[in-house]
């Protein structure tokens, strides 16, 4: 199932995508309001609206969105960071936090800081939580898991690079898209990630390719802290992130969920 969360007349709601978003597929989506949240047991109300009626707003708002750095072993290197120790094992996963603030929808754009001149695009799998969990042993980590979305950890490379933490580089206002809406049927181990900056492509990778999986992140993160509904994670960004200017649009589209697209506009 494909839930979205939206606007219609000032009012805010969650609905269930229906119709086909394959290129050239006959039919408009439409969405069936949910009656509920859908982080507890819900239904369909079978009332119906077109997608095109309606404001796409992020799928969620979250508590924290949990962040997790170099866990694309190309990403890593053309950054020039190591991820590996001497033995050829994996080193413990970065972990940071972009603030609730900083998430935006589909469509909305990304202010471009005015403290930075070196805006980065990272296309990236986001999974949102579920249900409040803390400790998940791996066998549990598919029952605290709602669905998957498309993210960009948008980035002030220069801020980042300046600062040696990477608060303010990847936690200003707008700095994380999310959506377009949540997959909740899908797995996660190999899909393809892509990334274009008006239209040209920029980044392309597998889910595949992270060096430590969804169920690794979610028992480490869980292990430090409690996650709550609607919480996120953002997995990592596969290899090419770049510039991004004003007035560019940039899109991310990850297999089995859809296209995430925001344009670059001047802060005001």
């Amino acid at each position: 199932m494909r839930i979205a969360r939206f606007s219609i007349d000032g009012n805010v709601a969650f609905g269930a995508v229906e119709g086909s978003t394959a290129p050239g597929a006959e039919g408009e989506l439409v969405l069936d309001i949910i009656k509920g949240i859908p982080f507890a047991d819900f239904e369909l109300s079978g009332t119906k609206v077109p997608l095109n009626k309606v404001r796409l707003l992020p799928p969620v708002l979250p508590n924290k969105v949990v962040a997790i750095g170099r866990n694309y072993a190309e990403h890593a290197a053309e950054l020039g960071n190591a991820i590996f120790d001497s033995e050829g094992r994996p080193e413990a996963p970065i972990t940071f936090f972009k603030p609730s603030t900083s998430v935006v929808g589909p469509g909305d754009p990304i202010a471009y800081p005015s403290f930075s001149e070196d805006l980065h695009h990272e296309a990236e799998l986001a999974v949102v939580i579920g249900r409040m969990c803390r400790e998940v042993p791996r066998e549990r980590v598919k029952d605290v898991i709602l669905g998957y979305t498309c993210a960009n950890d948008v980035t002030a490379r220069d801020v980042q690079r300046r600062e040696k933490q990477w608060a303010r580089a990847k936690g200003f206002d707008s700095a994380c898209p999310l959506g377009p809406w949540i997959e909740t049927d899908l797995d996660p181990g190999d899909l393809t990630i892509r990334c274009t900056v008006n239209g040209e492509q920029r980044q392309l990778g597998r889910t595949s390719q992270m060096v430590r999986s969804v169920e690794d992140l979610i028992v480490h993160i869980t292990e430090a802290m409690t996650l709550l509904p609607g919480d996120v994670i953002l997995t990592g960004t596969p290899a090419g992130v770049g510039p991004l200017n004003v007035g560019d649009e940039v899109a991310v589209t990850i297999e089995g969920i859809g296209t995430l697209t925001n344009k670059v506009i001047k802060r005001g």
